[in-house]
Formats: structure tokens, C-alpha cells, sequence
């Protein structure tokens, strides 16, 4: 039977999701603008049709994510807030236009930066998705891991093609999905999580979207830049995320492409996998220095950052030969948990 206290928890958590994630069968264009207060626009209905769009939305406080399927033609006027850009696609339609750029082919990505005038016509059919972010914080991070082609935040719109571009379609659709089934359940979910996925799926389309031609690093800087991105790991103290790729290019000063190449050199794998590696090794560690009647597989697996339980358990395996529930178990040595270096 549940506690009062749960009785009461539960309705406060289906208020507080039902104010993050809106979706709609939108039935007039003034409803459509309203659902995305972020930024200020006007909305025209252009064909005829009592059913607009069917819309999603999700707020997670840094970020907002929308997706929306016209059902009658539409265009959208407005101006982008300060500090405000977005990053958005679309399914291809020829008779689409975003401001002055006609059509919507490929893996075509648009990023429209803080304080634009825009003026977007929709096709009946079309589906668009955006992520609207803050501008300082995406460039400072794009800019770490391709400064040649992020020196400076754009100020107009920006087309631009991206083989990740199908990443983010997938990752946005997934997190639409959950969260609207999260909702249907009467279930919380954690913004901060799934904020930080989005925010680091947009770096990677945007860090991929030309490439970088800066040459390999020699082998004396290769091994000073993994070694800083080591220490860089090993000092982290932000508790609320693991260090990102693109906070050890700001902590070493080179691009994503140099980082690359410099741990290829180092240990031949890639930043990821190397610091993946790093981590599997502690938990190992951890797991075979633990006491079993006060250590669990699952919070070391969180502790050190493996969000997907299944997928540690995997690799873990893998990797050691044996399960990591095999290591805690065999653990011959009752002391109190090792404490955690932070990996990314």
C-alpha cells in the first residue's frame, strides 16, 4: 500500500512533467506560437484545415526541444531572443523556406543565432524539429573542439550539412518518446540527464560539420596533450557531469580533430574509448576492493558514470572475462569502498 507522503508526491511529479512537455493537436495558430514562449513569433495559417500540427514539446530548463508535423501550410515570423539560437531540420520538401533559403535537401542542418529576424514557410506534411539552446555556452564548447570553424558565433542564419545530423534526429525522437510515455505513466524523468545528451549530440553535429585539415600532432606534443586531458580527468571536480570531449579540447588547447590524433599516437584508441577504458579499470578496482555486504555493481557503475547499466555489465565483461557482479563477489578484502576518481 502506498504512504500518504507517496499519495501525495505522485500527483505533484505529473504537475511538474505535465508543465515540461506539452503535446498537442494544435487547432489554431495563436496555440501553436503560445507553446513555444522561448521565442516570440506570429503564425499564419496559409491552407485550408481545422487540424494544424501535431506538436511535442519539451522544456528542460537550458534547453527546449520541438517537433511539429504541419497539417496545413504555415509560416512563422519572429526574432530570436539574446543569448537564444537553435539548431533545426526538417524532412526534405522542396517548397520549404527558412528566410532566404529556399528548399530542404540531405543532411542540410540550420543554426539561427541569437537576435535574427526569420521567416520560415512550412509546407502541409512537412515535420521540423529544433533544439533551442544557449548561445555562449554551445560556442565556448564548439569552439574547443573546432576552432577553425567555430572561431566565432555566426550572425545570421547558417546552413550547413552534417552526417550526425541523423544522430540528433534519432536522440530527439528517442527523448520525445520516453518523456511522453514518462508522462502517460505518471513518471518523473531527470532534465539535467537528458539535457546534457542533447546539448553533447548538438556539439558533435556541429563539431563534424567540416572537416578539420590541421595536421597529426608530433609525438612529444601528442603525449603532452593526453597526458593534460589525464589531468584534466583526474582534477575534475564539477560532480554534476562527467568531463566532455570538448572540455578536455578547452583544457588542452587543440581541436577534437588534434585531441583525436593525439591519443591515437598515445594508446591507438580514441579520447572516448581511452578514458571508457580508464574507467572500466576503476570500477574494476573498486569492485574488487569493495565489501560485498556494503558495495553494489550498480552504484559503482553510477558513481563512475555508466548511465546504462546493461551496457557496463557488457562491456565489463568483455573486456575482464568475467561479470562484474563475479569481481565484487570473489573480492577477498573487506575495507571500505575506494573513493572515486571522476573519468569522462
Amino acid at each position: 500500500m502506498m504512504s500518504a507522503a507517496s499519495q501525495t508526491a505522485a500527483p505533484v511529479a505529473d504537475i511538474a512533467a505535465k508543465a515540461r512537455f506539452h503535446a498537442a493537436d494544435i487547432a489554431d495558430v495563436g496555440q501553436q506560437a503560445a507553446l513555444q514562449p522561448w521565442i516570440e513569433m506570429d503564425c499564419v495559417q496559409l491552407s485550408r484545415g481545422q487540424h494544424l500540427a501535431d506538436f511535442a514539446s519539451l522544456d528542460l530548463g537550458t534547453l527546449q526541444i520541438v517537433q511539429e508535423r504541419q497539417l496545413t501550410a504555415v509560416q512563422k515570423l519572429g526574432v530570436t531572443p539574446a543569448n537564444l539560437c537553435t539548431i533545426s531540420f526538417c524532412t526534405a520538401d522542396p517548397g520549404f523556406r527558412f528566410s532566404d533559403h529556399p528548399g530542404a535537401v540531405g543532411d542540410e542542418v540550420f543554426l539561427m543565432p541569437e537576435h535574427t529576424a526569420f521567416d520560415l514557410f512550412v509546407p502541409s506534411g512537412v515535420q521540423t524539429t529544433y533544439v533551442s539552446l544557449d548561445q555562449a555556452a554551445l560556442m565556448r564548447d564548439a569552439r574547443a573542439l573546432n576552432p577553425r570553424r567555430w572561431d566565432r558565433a555566426p550572425l545570421q542564419l547558417m546552413v550547413f550539412n552534417s552526417h550526425n545530423r541523423a544522430a540528433l534526429s534519432g536522440l530527439l525522437a528517442t527523448c520525445l518518446g520516453a518523456v511522453r510515455h514518462a508522462t502517460a505513466r505518471g513518471h518523473d524523468w531527470d532534465d539535467q540527464r537528458l539535457a546534457r545528451r542533447v546539448f553533447h549530440t548538438v556539439l558533435q553535429l556541429m563539431s563534424a560539420s567540416e572537416e578539420d585539415t590541421g595536421t597529426p600532432p608530433s609525438g612529444w606534443r601528442a603525449l603532452r596533450i593526453c597526458r593534460a586531458a589525464r589531468t584534466c580527468v583526474e582534477d575534475w571536480q564539477d560532480e554534476d557531469h562527467l568531463p566532455r570531449v570538448a572540455d578536455l579540447c578547452a583544457a588542452t588547447g587543440v581541436s577534437e580533430r588534434s585531441l583525436y590524433y593525439a591519443f591515437r599516437g598515445y594508446v591507438g584508441l580514441s579520447p572516448v574509448a581511452y578514458l571508457r577504458l580508464c574507467r572500466l579499470n576503476k570500477a574494476r578496482a573498486a569492485l574488487r576492493d569493495g565489501d560485498p555486504q556494503a558495495t553494489t555493481v550498480t552504484e559503482v557503475a553510477m558513481q563512475l558514470g555508466f548511465e546504462h547499466l546493461g551496457r557496463f555489465a557488457g562491456d565489463y565483461k568483455r573486456h575482464f572475462g568475467e561479470a562484474p557482479s563475479a569481481t565484487l563477489a570473489a573480492s577477498a578484502r573487506k575495507a571500505t569502498p575506494a573513493s572515486f576518481a571522476v573519468f569522462g
